[in-house]
């Protein structure tokens, strides 16, 4: 059995939020959310509070141990891009592309 959580349209870079997934990607859930908490990036929060949520989700829904959970899947994927200008010289402009990401965890139970 497993517990799922979406965390859609974060205001986050997916190339930014796949540096910290990588790094707890199959791990317990207890040592992952120590990872997030304690790396130094700006997408910490989001992904904290989407962890949070499949393990409430897995708990309350599902029934589950707390202390059996580990990451079963977790990916990000690129949602849709805020576009800007700024202003540059001789009247030309730059595009600027402000990004966000939609964040999935699946956690389940170790079989031991």
């Amino acid at each position: 059995m497993e517990a799922k959580a979406y965390y859609r349209s974060v205001k986050m870079s997916p190339r930014k939020a796949k540096l910290v997934i990588d790094l707890i990607r199959g791990k317990q859930v207890g040592y992952a959310l120590g990872i997030v908490n304690n790396v130094e990036s700006t997408v910490k929060e989001p992904i904290g509070k989407c962890l949070n949520s499949a393990i409430a989700n897995a708990v309350n829904n599902n029934q589950m141990d707390a202390e059996k959970l580990y990451i079963k899947e977790i990916f990000v994927t690129p949602g849709q891009m805020l576009k800007r200008f700024r202003a540059r010289a001789k009247g030309s402009g730059n595009r600027i592309l402000k990004r966000t990401s939609h964040l999935t965890i699946v956690v389940a139970e170790l079989d031991k």
